[in-house]
């Protein structure tokens, strides 16, 4: 059953003269706005200011960047050509650590730089967006199979815990670890979600929880320091989480608290899922040690949603956006292609990766006995 959801995170609205329509993920969940990008600037400060966020839904975003790029550009198909280099390296250093930021850019990049330079400019534009929608497209498709996956993991009866975003808001589809949890429940299998609040950015709490009340879905908010708390007394059955970038030897970078939730599934034999795409794997790097940490402002930490302080002035304060999971803490990846599962070898993972084959082990891994909530 195909799982649909009320709202749509982006759509390009036109031709190649036409725009980029986002949600505006700051202004939830008080308001549903939406927000025409025209200019790559205007994309760049989205993506900077987290209006449109996720690792699969800015690598996107950056392709259609390349179109709103070209939009008033003149001048012949080389010149076009040094426009999409100039605008793609601009776009790649917006956010540092979403490895889907590149492969949304680099492959629009590699298929309409192969173009001849003698190529019509007007049919050249057409190309770079057809190649943006083509990519949009795949992310959805991506997500209806993660989801599948994933949903043999859920048994009736669950309850998942989740922190930050890593359901539609954060694609073009119905997510990667929410995906999980729509298809579980088109398959009439109940399901209760608990969202960590994802602190400093309240991802958790703004995003997670207000898509999954669209959705329908039974939502219990928590602090992230209540976690723990869940799992020693029973109540939580399995964690599901996203990934914004995954090294050769399966070692995750995701949301900041991540990882102290992995330690804490260790320690209460909870598992603990990665749900991503073949393309937040970055088998260049041999392990997340190499993986870069974007580190955002300290006001974020300081004052809630830019308006509340709760620090006094000239504190120190560190803010890293992301942390790293060792693949040793991980049940398992779940990507499109099937579901990897330890021990995760460097050789095996890229040869899976590559070949995009199914390397699913269908039978579900310890499904942990928990209390209900």
């Amino acid at each position: 059953m195909k799982v649909s959801l009320p709202f749509k995170t982006l759509q390009w609205v036109g031709g190649t003269d036409g725009f980029l329509r986002i949600i505006d993920q700051t202004a939830l969940p008080d308001e549903e706005v939406y927000l025409d990008l025209r200019t790559v600037d205007e994309l760049f400060d989205a993506i900077k200011r987290l209006s449109i966020r996720g690792a699969p839904a800015i690598g996107v975003a950056a392709a259609y960047g390349l179109v709103i790029a070209l939009k008033d550009a003149g001048g012949d198909t080389k010149e076009l050509k040094g426009k999409v280099k100039e605008t793609a390296g601009r776009l790649k250093s917006v956010r540092p650590t979403a490895v889907n930021l590149f492969h949304g850019i680099n492959t629009v990049q590699e298929e309409v730089l192969s173009l001849s330079d003698e190529t019509d400019p007007a049919e050249f534009k057409k190309v770079v967006l057809s190649a943006a929608m083509r990519l949009q497209a795949e992310d959805e498709e991506m997500c209806e199979k993660l989801g599948s996956l994933g949903a043999e993991l859920i048994e009736d009866n669950s309850t998942v815990l989740t922190n930050c975003n890593a359901g539609a808001l954060a694609t073009c589809g119905i997510g990667t670890a929410l995906a999980c949890v729509y298809t579980a429940a088109s398959q009439d299998k109940r399901i209760h979600v608990v969202c960590c609040e994802t602190r400093p950015l309240l991802q958790g709490a703004r995003l997670s929880t207000w898509e999954l009340k669209k959705a329908g879905i039974l939502t219990t908010l928590i602090c992230d320091n209540m976690a723990g708390t869940l799992m020693r007394t029973g109540r939580i059955s399995a964690i599901f989480v996203g990934a914004d970038r995954i090294a050769a030897n399966g070692d995750v970078a995701n949301k900041i608290g991540t990882y102290p939730l992995a330690v804490l599934a260790n320690a209460h034999s909870v598992p603990f899922y990665v749900v991503a795409p073949s393309s937040s794997f970055d088998l260049n790097i041999s392990s997340g040690e190499e993986i870069p940490i974007e580190e955002r402002s300290a006001s974020e930490i300081i004052f809630v949603r830019g308006k509340v302080r709760i620090a006094p002035d000239g504190i120190s304060v560190y803010n890293p956006a992301f942390d790293v999971t060792p693949s040793n803490l991980i049940t398992a990846i779940i990507w499109e292609g099937g579901i990897l599962k330890p021990p995760y070898r460097p050789e095996e993972i890229k040869k899976a990766i590559s070949k995009g084959s199914n390397c699913a082990d269908k039978e579900n891994p310890l499904h942990h006995r928990y209390k209900q909530f």
